[in-house]
């Protein structure tokens, strides 16, 4: 530790710091522009000139380091004098737009203007105009005008984003922040850069013109998206929400939120909102009031009972829906007599045991990681925020491998690379395992061939301080999972590494936690979407998009019987619903999701239900009691969220990602093309497929089938081709693409998707034709 004397105090900061870092442990304020806490030191915007003893000239206080007994004094007459003086730079070509500016109110410019600025201006030339640019449907850089190049878009793109979307070309006054020859900003973290933006350069333009910030209440929520769980402000005027942005936890999303998590409000306050109840009466929707929507559901589980008994009676429940809804939708179908409850719907084994998947450490630990094998995951697109954090690891020289049949740019620097076919990653592992009881001197949990990819992959493991092994999407969805997961185990065990699932949803560890799955031989999630059911209750569920089958999804649905569809939107993807229930959306309930590291976050809706829509919870607790079922009295959801989870100070002590299943992979499927599907970030779940900007970016756009090389040149395909996919007695055309990282025999093809939801399994055979 080092000691200075900033403004007549003593302050000790460790070796290495800034002044201005000095500065915040004293907590005094230095004005600065380019400063960020999160990017790396530019020094260029010089806002935060001090006043150093004996330096010869005001230092940047961002980019000076402190040494031992140094003075500095921030509000000397010197350093008044430099601070004033930048500030009259920055304001020469400055526009004096702030009356129209959508940062108005919040503009860093305009607060240090007032403290620093002068009341008129010496510079009578014309001020530079900067064309305005367009780089896409979430960021509007059409003010370019007001940019004072602090590059802190720039950094944060090459830092934070690991992708240089924006860069700074030309010199001097004629310098301008752009995309390269006039691309689009595509980055899934790109809405940070708003909000890291100083001045209005960069604004959401979604949000633009909408309200002034001082008109908007703000209130604290929880991402129902991906299961990093990141904060939220939410930002209402008018009992309508206008804008969200994060709220800052360095120990789950620090300071940054991903762009869905940003732009999906704009679904909750679409046309395809549903709010009434709904029945359908010889084919046509009829609207009708709550009591006879849930007299009618009430009345119809109560007959199949009668007539069928309770085994063809199921419910399957989002994994973005809340701990109380899940809750309460297993505790309604287990009243009835039924087991049949399930979130899983993507998955393929059901074998994995009875622990409650997760993480298997702290979000946070994932930055500091030196050693991570990332299994069947779509790091980048599948979890932002999680790959943001693998990526500062990764600049702090941790080694990352991914094992998987396709290799997306996930903006870091990967280590090594093991490509293999779905049916081929067990034995792939199985591989890895075999190098590391070799140099342990133990049994192989299974028989290994030992390639240099897994070689290098087991050398690393068996080295470095900080391992995990991460288990994606893709890995849970396998139809060899709990085999997956008990070699990850071995090597764990092996390595002193930890092993845990990145999580598919906002609360897939709380869907486990509150019981919504099959305990006593009830139906899985699997079988419920293969077979017809006289009585299926779905809870933020669109089958064909969110099963792992969707051709076989579509065939049971049509044959089911009594269909009640719990859900925000009277377009859901439920075409043979008999009743539709307008449930609130996050921002218009409370409730709580428990992120992958087991952390409950609770939450309160931000405005009144839309129409007649309700809470979820409070529609199941109301049909509870139609049924006449025990334990439905809750009041309010903290009962509910109590009754859910017990005592959640002792939630970390139920998670477990112990497997009983056998470690020996299964048998490779017959020779021919497989299947590899990963669901776009934009199709995940209800809320994102209905957010009208991000339907419009990059990610969003309509699925494609890759091809690896040697499949392209043997149907002799060219750019701009078309393919016929088949998969049972389902096929769709899609575009083609030449995809030279997929491995051998695999096919790449999106799921979750309307035109992709006429084939079957994520992972399956299939047949691929030129058209």
């Amino acid at each position: 530790m080092l000691e200075i004397e900033l403004d007549g105090k003593k302050v000790s900061v460790p070796e290495g710091s800034m002044v201005m870092h000095a500065a915040d442990a004293a907590g005094t304020y230095i004005p600065h522009f380019c400063y960020h806490k999160k990017l790396s030191i530019a020094a260029n915007c010089r806002m935060c000139l001090v006043d150093v003893e004996k330096a010869p000239k005001p230092m940047p206080a961002c980019a000076t380091p402190v040494t031992q007994g140094m003075i500095v004094r921030t509000k000397s007459d010197k350093a008044l004098k430099a601070q004033r003086s930048v500030m009259e730079f920055l304001l020469i070509n400055h526009p004096l737009d702030c009356p129209i500016c959508d940062q108005g109110g919040e503009c860093q410019l305009q607060d240090l203007a007032v403290g620093y600025g002068g009341s008129s201006s010496r510079y009578e030339e014309e001020k530079r105009v900067v064309f305005p640019k367009d780089v896409g449907p979430l960021i509007s850089m059409a003010e370019m005008s007001r940019c004072i190049h602090c590059t802190r878009c720039v950094r944060f793109g090459q830092e934070m984003a690991g992708v240089m979307e924006l860069g700074m070309q030309h010199r001097g006054e004629h310098s301008e922040i752009t995309t390269f020859v006039g691309q689009t900003i595509d980055s899934e973290l790109s809405g940070n850069m708003i909000d890291i933006c100083p001045v209005g350069a960069l604004t959401s333009k979604p949000f633009r013109y909408s309200a002034r910030t001082w008109e908007l209440s703000r209130r604290k929520s929880v991402s129902p998206h991906d299961s990093t769980g990141a904060n939220l402000i939410v930002q209402v005027k008018n009992h309508q929400v206008l804008r969200i942005v994060p709220l800052e936890n360095d120990d789950v999303n620090e300071c940054w939120i991903a762009d869905r998590d940003r732009f999906s409000y704009e679904a909750v306050n679409s046309p395809s909102r549903l709010t009434t109840p709904m029945i359908k009466q010889g084919g046509e929707w009829v609207s009708v009031d709550w009591n006879t929507a849930l007299g009618y559901v009430a009345d119809g589980l109560k007959r199949v009972k009668g007539e069928f008994g309770v085994s063809g009676i199921g419910a399957l429940g989002s994994a973005h829906s809340t701990v109380e809804e899940l809750h309460l939708l297993a505790k309604l179908v287990r009243g009835l007599g039924s087991d049949n409850i399930d979130h899983r719907l993507r998955h393929a084994d059901f074998t994995a045991g009875e622990g409650t998947r997760w993480l298997g450490a702290s979000i946070a630990s994932l930055s500091s990681l030196d050693r991570v094998l990332v299994v069947g995951s779509f790091l980048r697109k599948d979890h932002p925020l999680f790959a943001q954090r693998i990526r500062q690891a990764a600049r702090r020289g941790a080694q990352v491998f991914s094992l998987n049949a396709a290799q997306d740019d996930w903006a870091l620097t990967l280590t090594g690379r093991l490509a293999a076919a779905p049916d081929a990653w067990a034995q792939s592992l199985a591989d890895i395992a075999g190098y590391i009881a070799s140099a342990n001197g133990v049994a192989a949990p299974a028989n290994a061939m030992v390639s240099a990819e897994a070689e290098a992959i087991a050398q690393a493991l068996l080295t470095g301080s900080q391992k995990a092994i991460l288990l994606g999407n893709a890995a849970a969805q396998h139809p060899q999972a709990a085999t997956l997961l008990s070699l990850a185990n071995w090597i764990a065990a092996q390595t002193g590494a930890s092993v845990g699932y990145l999580g598919e949803a906002a609360n897939s560890v709380g869907a486990q936690l509150v019981g919504a799955q099959p305990r006593n031989g009830g139906l899985n999630a699997g079988q419920m979407l293969s077979q017809p059911m006289k009585a299926l209750l779905l809870l933020n569920v669109e089958p064909v998009l969110d099963a792992a089958d969707a051709a076989a999804a579509r065939a049971a649905m049509q044959a089911s019987g009594l269909v009640v569809a719990l859900t925000p939107f009277k377009d859901a993807a439920v075409d043979n619903a008999d009743v539709l229930l307008p449930i609130s959306p996050f921002t218009e309930t409370a409730g709580s999701y428990v992120n992958a590291e087991g952390r409950l976050q609770a939450f309160h809706g931000v405005v009144k239900s839309l129409g007649d829509s309700r809470p979820g919870w409070k529609v199941l607790r109301v049909l509870g009691n139609l049924l006449g079922l025990e334990g439905f009295s809750q009041e309010t959801v903290e009962e509910v969220r109590h009754e859910a989870l017990g005592n959640v100070a002792s939630l970390a002590e139920r998670l477990s990602n112990a497997s009983k299943a056998s470690a020996t992979p299964l048998a490779p499927a017959a020779a021919g093309l497989q299947r590899l599907a990963d669901v776009p970030i934009y199709s995940t779940d209800s809320l994102v497929r209905r957010a009208t900007s991000l339907q419009l970016t990059a990610d969003a756009k309509p699925p494609v089938a890759s091809l690896p090389a040697a499949l392209w040149a043997e149907l002799g395909l060219r750019e701009g081709a078309k393919v016929r996919v088949t998969q049972g007695s389902a096929s769709v055309l899609l575009p083609a693409k030449l995809d030279a990282s997929l491995a051998a025999g695999t096919v790449r093809v999106p799921a979750g998707h309307p035109d992709t939801a006429g084939l079957g399994a994520m992972f399956g055979s299939l047949t691929v034709a030129a058209a």
